[in-house]
């Protein structure tokens, strides 16, 4: 994002300057983590997903056919006279050069892949960058960092943590945010119901019988005669 680096330069910058940097108010953002919350950037990393699948296959396409190419010469080569065999060769590096060409062409440096990336995410880029833009004016910051950037931040004050100020500014604010997190419900410790006359008796532990006492033994003595 070149925007941002831009103004990450110009925030260095100014924090060289001294005093004057110093009465700045400052906030970051973290933009890689608004632009993963995006429609438009998913879809646009569909896309590319898309398009590196099918020009990968090409390319795998492309080594098959320079692999059987190769294997055909090595099968006939003592067939070959030493011209034919020149020739052969010839095909074969020929044809892993442009084997290479067209990956590099797809897949390095200012590729195919990086220019479509770029020709598909610039807009939401620039949609960041104007939203950073119209909160820092809102909240009246000097300063804007941003944490995924090349910037290493070895700690951050959530407090001046502005990506959910961004999110809002782009309508993708959740409604809980910022909210603080409700204490748990506390939890009443029941006593165990003592069991009724519906207890299931085949479950119900046998009543332990009692040892008659002497005076009772004599009762039931006397009550014979």
């Amino acid at each position: 994002m070149k925007k941002l680096l831009c103004l990450l330069s110009a925030a260095l910058v100014l924090l060289l300057t001294g005093s004057a940097a110093q009465a700045q108010k400052f906030g970051y953002v973290d933009s890689e983590f608004i632009m993963s919350k995006m429609p438009a950037y998913s879809q646009a990393q569909q896309e590319l997903n898309t398009l590196s699948a099918n020009w990968q296959k090409d390319i795998e396409s492309q080594k098959k056919d320079l692999d059987k190419l190769y294997r055909t010469y090595q099968s006939e080569e003592v067939l070959l006279t030493e011209p034919m065999k020149k020739k052969r060769q010839d095909e074969i590096l020929k044809k892993e050069q442009d084997v290479k060409a067209y990956q590099n062409k797809i897949f390095g440096y200012e590729g195919q892949l990086f220019k479509k990336r770029q020709e598909l995410t610039k807009p939401v880029q620039d949609q960041v960058f104007e939203a950073i833009e119209k909160v820092a004016k809102k909240k009246q910051l000097g300063i804007v960092f941003d944490k995924s950037g090349d910037l290493t931040m070895l700690y951050t004050n959530p407090i001046h943590d502005y990506t959910e100020f961004v999110m809002e500014e782009l309508g993708l604010a959740s409604e809980d945010r910022n909210q603080p997190a409700q204490k748990g419900a506390v939890k009443t410790v029941t006593k165990p119901a003592t069991p009724t006359d519906d207890t299931d008796t085949d479950e119900a532990p046998a009543p332990t019988p009692r040892k008659p006492t002497r005076a009772a033994g004599q009762r039931a003595a006397g009550g014979k005669n």
